[in-house]
């Protein structure tokens, strides 16, 4: 595990036009100054000695006679992470599912066992390590078969992969590297169910001071050892940018306590929730992806006024009217895979909830053209059986009260999914979620769900602007 923060500097073109460049305590303390102070920024500014930075820090935080807490929201602190599991990242992207950034994509690259977290890190127990790193062996062999599998389906059958004609017709050199990358990204976005949840990833996060001091607070609150030496990490980086807004950066009994309540919780969910697709040795392991949705609208709003509202919209950053902002929307499926998951938690304001109960394993046997041999879907079902085992001892491990389950997840393995928000930022996602370059199954899952929100509101079919997915 790498954890780096990395400071902004003055463009040429905004050093000639004499802008003020200041170091993230100085720009929250120059900030905070508004609030006690009717000065414009020259003035305040005029007090900081460009050669002692962090005496005019002192200086103006003397003056300041309130919490830091609202100061630090103006300190702006890059964070690159590097080498934490994908467990872990989805977690840091739960806490802050608003923060700017990115993470290590699995459709671009090629994953490998040499890319899993050593063992110490994520704190499994001795007595499981030898079946954890069969696993592991287990897990990438079925990536490099799927990965096989889905290569040679191309091949055989290269319509699946929906490649435009522009691009299967351009003979240049660009052309073929298109076509190439569309065709592994045909590839990774189905194999990708077989990759372990405790591979590493890389990612960056942009945000303020104070969204990493809390963000380390819950870090260091974790029973898990990896969530306690990234948010120790996190802790140590703020110290080098913003040391005088970091004094809350550390575990909290109340944190402590919740997250405890939070996993007794999970715990019962998993032993009074029976579960067939992984129970039963006869079941298929993929459990069915069933869209929910409610809306609750404002007694003055109508059917009528949430058509309206995308009267002007017409790609899916246009307008949108305020009566699709004023209705809640909650929505999700009773089971969606971590893969995807991965990718419906991040950058999305609302509430999620995303119970870690396994409930089954998705492995793209649905997406096999007609025609293909009964050999290669009867060997991604023999692959399946190993997730379908690795869901089920993940699940048995939670039911023993051990919170490293989470290190015996694939990105096939399935779990409920939820998320409160309100119309507009839902039209917005299923917008994104269906148009070109979205992987097939959570575009799938958006067109069920459209179905069931046309059945509620009929008058907004036609004006959602629902795409066809890939390629990208």
């Amino acid at each position: 595990m790498k954890v780096v923060s990395v400071s902004l500097q003055s463009t040429e073109t905004a050093e000639k036009a004499h802008r003020f460049a200041l170091t993230p305590e100085l720009l929250a303390a120059t900030g905070a100054r508004y609030s006690r102070s009717n000065e414009g920024l020259e003035q305040i500014v005029s007090r900081i000695d460009p050669n002692h930075t962090e005496r005019s820090v002192e200086s103006i935080f003397r003056m300041i006679d309130y919490g830091h807490q609202s100061i630090a929201d103006m300190a702006p602190v890059a964070i690159f992470i590097d080498g934490i599991s994908m467990w872990l990242a989805f977690y840091v992207w739960s806490l802050c599912p608003t923060a700017g950034g990115q993470e290590s994509s699995t459709r671009y690259i090629k994953l490998s066992e040499d890319g899993v977290v050593e063992p110490a890190a994520l704190g499994l127990s001795e007595s499981v390590l030898n079946d954890w790193r069969q696993f592991i062996r287990d897990s990438f062999s079925a990536y490099e078969k799927s990965l096989t599998f889905w290569q040679d389906i191309i091949i055989d059958f290269p319509e699946v992969a929906r490649i435009p004609a522009s691009i299967t017709s351009d003979y240049s050199d660009k052309g073929q590297r298109i076509k190439a990358r569309m065709r592994r990204n045909y590839g990774f976005d189905r194999a990708r169910s077989f990759i372990p949840a405790a591979t590493s990833t890389n990612m960056m996060m942009l945000m303020s001071a104070r969204g990493w001091v809390q963000l380390s607070q819950v870090l260091l609150s974790h029973q898990l050892c990896e969530a306690k030496l990234l948010g120790a990490a996190i802790r140590d980086e703020l110290a080098l940018v913003t040391p005088r807004l970091i004094k809350h950066a550390e575990a909290k009994v109340s944190i402590e306590k919740g997250l405890r309540d939070e996993f007794r919780n999970l715990i019962a969910r998993a032993l009074r929730c029976p579960c067939p697709q992984l129970d039963d040795e006869n079941a298929d392991c993929v459990h069915p992806a069933t869209p929910f949705i409610d809306t609750m609208f404002p007694p003055d709003i109508n059917e009528q006024d949430l058509a309206s509202s995308l009267d002007h919209h017409d790609n899916r950053y246009a307008w949108i009217g305020d009566a699709m902002k004023r209705t809640v929307v909650r929505f999700g499926w009773n089971a969606v895979s971590f893969a995807e998951i991965r990718d419906l938690n991040r950058h999305r304001t609302g509430n999620k909830h995303i119970p870690l109960v396994p409930l089954g394993f998705y492995y793209a046997l649905d997406q096999l053209p007609s025609g293909v041999g009964p050999g290669v879907e009867e060997a991604l079902r023999q692959s399946s059986k190993l997730g379908k085992h690795a869901a089920g001892r993940a699940r048995e491990l939670l039911m023993s009260g051990d919170p490293t389950f989470v290190y015996w997840l694939q990105l096939g393995t399935q779990f409920p999914f939820e998320h409160v928000t309100t119309a507009d930022k839902f039209v917005y996602e299923a917008e994104l979620r269906t148009g070109a370059g979205a992987h097939f199954r959570y575009a799938q899952h958006f067109h069920d769900l459209l179905s069931k929100w046309y059945q509620k509101i009929p008058g907004t079919k036609g004006l959602i602007i629902e795409g066809a997915a890939e390629p990208e």
